[in-house]
């Protein structure tokens, strides 16, 4: 499990960011359920190591051991081009299925402005804990025992935060559907370097993130057999709940292409 975006909202004066430079305008927490764990890290690391060994590449800075960067592990936003390209020819290998979260932080900011009227403060680590939770309602039942990575965050592994979210996960679905599963759930925090399926989940959220950022639908289109579900969630056009795209809505760039006054948000 993995984040794209960020949860920046506001400088220290209180203005808001959205719309300056290097600043994303969704914020999105995705996970990717691998039925072959194993096969992704064989062939990741294949794949790994025959770039660093082909002299086209010799001598680039994100290819040597130093950098911290494919050399070590796949990172869409660090990949060069031509590498990114070889990687989203394995993945479709791997028979993920990919299961995302979105706010948009135009609305988030509305939130924030309404909660500090009161005294109170919209904290990123609550924003990304109901992302998890969200995610996670109608997931956690349908295996037999679950592991769970998720990648590092800020300087603690917040792995008991992340546990309560995935206790109320299981709560709201036992609420909506009148049962309690309680399989066993084992949850871990890491780095892509320890963890192939971090670098899975890394490249299909870069690739829905172009989607939405930039309006550049190629990467999506590659990869959008596995995005079982999307969820939109500011998106409350049609539905108070959100937007939610799955094989019966295809997500397309058309659905998501809306003037920002409807939304709340770029789009």
């Amino acid at each position: 499990m993995d984040e794209a975006g960020d949860l920046n909202l506001f400088d220290r004066k209180g203005r808001l960011l959205l719309g300056t430079s290097g600043v994303s305008n969704y914020f999105m927490v995705g996970v990717a359920q691998l039925p072959h764990l194993e096969l992704a890290g064989t062939l990741l690391e294949g794949l790994r190591a025959t770039l660093l060994a082909d002299p086209y590449f010799r001598g680039v800075p994100s290819m040597q051991p130093a950098a911290n960067k494919t050399a070590i592990a796949f990172h869409a936003k660090d990949d060069l081009p031509e590498v990114r390209r070889e990687v989203m020819k394995v993945l479709p290998q791997l028979d993920a299925r990919v299961l995302v979260a979105i706010r948009r932080k135009a609305v988030l900011a509305q939130e924030a402005q309404a909660l500090f009227r009161y005294g109170r403060k919209l904290r990123s680590n609550d924003v990304y804990d109901d992302l998890v939770e969200r995610l996670f309602r109608n997931l956690l039942h349908t295996a037999d025992a679950n592991e769970i990575i998720f990648s590092w965050r800020g300087k603690a592994s917040r792995k008991e935060a992340l546990e309560q979210a995935l206790e109320k996960a299981k709560l709201n679905f036992a609420r909506r559907w009148g049962q309690f599963y309680d399989k066993p759930t084992s949850v871990h925090s890491g780095l892509p370097s320890g963890h192939p399926g971090l670098q899975v989940v890394d490249y299909y959220l870069w690739a829905l993130q172009r989607l939405y950022e930039s309006q550049e639908e190629r990467f999506f289109a590659l990869l959008a057999p596995a995005y079982k579900l999307v969820m939109d969630i500011d998106d409350t056009r049609l539905k108070p709940y959100g937007a939610w795209y799955s094989q019966a809505n295809p997500l397309t760039l058309d659905k998501i292409k809306t003037p920002s006054d409807r939304l709340g948000s770029s789009g």
